[in-house]
């Protein structure tokens, strides 16, 4: 195996954190996986699988084995219960995936676009934006079993899909490795514009039977004037998730701040707008050393140059206890800290 010993990791998050990693390997395939967990010594290694790096914060550097998911392809399979059925390998960028299915003529993604990230973590963050989460569009996916060696197929059901969540996230699903996924995407195509954001955008264009294409589109032009590219501004995107909260809860908050944003569920209870309840504590476009919050979004923390995992964490938890302060809600951090 092409093993790779003290590899940096800067460009491979897009928070462009420093960190290295003891020992590194591109991943294109199950025999690797099955070579690793052959091997006593690097079977023995903490490991840690990393996709596009979109959605972790390096805090310090990776002494265990780094397993960088890149294998590439993906097709068109077929049809199934007036289904599309498309499939990509875990290394795909989700992106161009998305345009892929879009250019297919084939839609159901596009709220989606302009994600960062891999294919293969879509399903384990259940990625989400503008109405859209990756359970809505699921049909399977195929891991590797680091534990047992064996494959497996794992449907809607076994992801155990939550709000930003997954079996993957979970003692029992972590020795599991996706491999490729495969989406279900409707034959008879409806758009999506329940994001008031999104369905003003497409009113406002004057487009009375827009096309998936051009959903996709605006969602880009959306995503670009709200939030930073991480080419040029490392980020990680979204930092905290939304806080849910209960119907009395919410009551009590909206009985001292009338003007707080608020999404039932329906579940009863209510997601609250991060972004707000930070902006609200002056947060936008303040920082602390390198690390910062984006001025346009501020729920976005950014790289301002040379930050550190460590200045990361500090803003953050900076805003968490003025959040909490001030609302009484704590604020959970979307990326995982390594």
């Amino acid at each position: 195996m092409p093993l790779i010993h003290d590899q940096p990791l800067d460009t491979f998050n897009t928070f462009r954190i420093p960190a290295r990693a003891r020992h590194y390997l591109r991943v294109d395939g199950a025999e690797q996986l099955a070579a690793v967990r052959a091997d006593p010594a690097l079977a023995a290694l903490p490991r840690l699988v990393l996709g596009g790096g979109s959605n972790l914060l390096f805090t310090r550097d990776v002494e265990g084995l780094v397993l960088h998911m890149t294998g590439q392809g993906r097709e068109v399979l077929g049809e199934e219960a007036g289904k599309i059925l498309v499939r990509a390998q875990a290394g795909e960028n989700w992106h161009a995936f998305v345009r892929f299915t879009l250019e297919q003529g084939i839609g159901g993604l596009e709220n989606l676009s302009l994600i960062p990230g891999t294919v293969g973590a879509a399903p384990i963050q259940n990625v989400g934006a503008y109405g859209v989460e990756t359970k809505d569009v699921f049909h399977s996916l195929t891991a590797y079993d680091m534990a047992s060696g064996a494959t497996r197929t794992l449907d809607t059901a076994a992801c155990r899909f939550g709000y930003r969540d997954s079996i993957f996230k979970h003692p029992d699903g972590a020795n599991l490795v996706v491999l490729d996924v495969t989406f279900a995407l409707p034959r008879a195509w409806q758009p999506n514009l329940r994001y008031a954001e999104l369905g003003n955008a497409v009113r406002e264009a004057g487009l009375t039977a827009p096309t998936p294409n051009a959903i996709g589109l605006m969602v880009e032009a959306i995503r670009r004037r709200k939030l930073p590219d991480p080419r040029e501004i490392g980020n990680a995107g979204s930092f905290f998730k939304n806080p849910v909260v209960s119907n009395a809860e919410c009551a009590r908050l909206l009985a001292q701040f009338p003007t707080l944003v608020h999404h039932a569920q329906p579940d009863g209870t209510f997601k609250l707008a991060a972004g707000w309840l930070i902006d609200q504590c002056g947060w936008k476009g303040r920082h602390l050393g390198a690390a910062g919050v984006y001025h346009k979004q501020a729920l976005v923390l950014v790289n301002l140059g040379g930050a550190t995992g460590q200045d990361v964490v500090q803003l953050a938890a900076a805003i968490q206890a003025d959040v909490a302060a001030r609302y009484g809600v704590m604020l959970e951090p979307e990326p995982v800290f390594i």
